[in-house]
């Protein structure tokens, strides 16, 4: 997984980066808890702290904004912090590394769950599908903080053996989830400049943000750009990310990634008025997935692109 992500174009190297250390934990793991080497059980807690919060830089540098180091940096507090328990307070360690897993899991998903407008940076021809994989790493976080909940149960219940075996599934089953999952198109960030730093909204712009918007998708046609983004829209009409987003709902009752999408249906449509083939009309008009372009076609035409073909056949034959 991780030489596929790295071989892919257009790729973070952040998120190979999640992989490779939930990867390099995985033996680490092993070390210390088949093993038994004694080195590695001192360095295995405080490897694990790292993973959440690279999984949240991850999420940032690839979702939101562009990598930005030295405010990355104050993530290795939680690290340090493991590191300085392990030394003075051992006992702290069984409450301070599942609160950072939940912490950061937790985090991941609340934004997430607020749609693809919170993820600016992300093509948004490919619809919900960025915001449904980044819930899901939220949510392996925060499933791995239970397992030191199971791994108390079974010390408590005199299973100590099954320690070992409790850490080893999951930190597995993570890492082929979070592995799979990265290697999803739909994480693919084709905007590697910083976007623009967020201002105050002023809504008395909003008519006028979305006549030259308007106008822009007229003219230039950019959502024909299957690569598009929030960042990129709001970078050509030099405004800031959120303004863009508040307006188009404003305006359209719809996030970004609809209104994109419902231009895309129209070129889409004026394709299949010409003969193309539905999947010859999907790509021309931006979209990248079949699945999205079924359902945006569907959201918007009230119909399946194959029944709107015979719809539109027949409308023609009458006249």
């Amino acid at each position: 997984m991780l030489v596929a992500l790295l071989r892919r174009e257009g790729q973070s190297p952040l998120l190979p980066a999640l992989l490779a250390a939930c990867a390099v934990q995985g033996v680490i793991i092993s070390l210390a808890q088949h093993y038994e080497i004694g080195a590695f059980r001192n360095i295995q807690p405080v490897s694990a702290t790292i993973i959440p919060a690279l999984a949240w830089i991850s999420f940032q540098g690839t979702a939101i904004r562009g990598p930005r180091w030295r405010l990355d940096i104050w993530h290795a507090i939680g690290p340090l912090f493991v590191l300085f328990c392990l030394i003075n307070a051992p006992a702290w360690l069984d409450v301070s590394i599942p609160i950072l897993y939940v912490g950061y899991g937790s985090a991941i998903l609340l934004i997430s769950m607020q749609g693809p407008d919170a993820l600016p940076r992300l093509r948004l021809g490919t619809g919900d599908a960025p915001t449904k994989i980044w819930c899901i790493m939220g949510l392996c976080l925060i499933g791995s903080a239970f397992s030191d909940i199971l791994i108390v149960a079974a010390q408590l219940a005199g299973l100590s053996a099954w320690q070992p075996w409790i850490i080893s599934l999951f930190s597995t089953g993570i890492l082929i989830l979070l592995g799979a999952l990265a290697l999803s198109d739909s994480l693919i960030d084709p905007d590697q400049s910083v976007p623009l730093s967020p201002v105050q909204i002023d809504t008395q712009l909003d008519n006028d943000l979305m006549m030259r918007l308007d106008q822009l998708m007229a003219t230039q046609r950019l959502y024909l750009n299957a690569d598009l983004t929030l960042t990129q829209l709001a970078r050509r009409l030099h405004v800031p990310i959120k303004q863009l987003s508040i307006a188009i709902n404003r305006k359209t009752g719809e996030n970004v990634s609809r209104y994109i999408n419902a231009h895309r249906i129209n070129a889409a449509c004026e394709s299949l008025r010409t003969g193309e083939s539905v999947t010859s009309a999907m790509l021309s008009a931006g979209f990248n997935t079949k699945s999205n372009y079924n359902r945006e076609f569907l959201r918007k035409m009230k119909m399946p692109p194959s029944d709107w073909i015979r719809l539109n056949e027949r409308v023609h034959e009458t006249t």
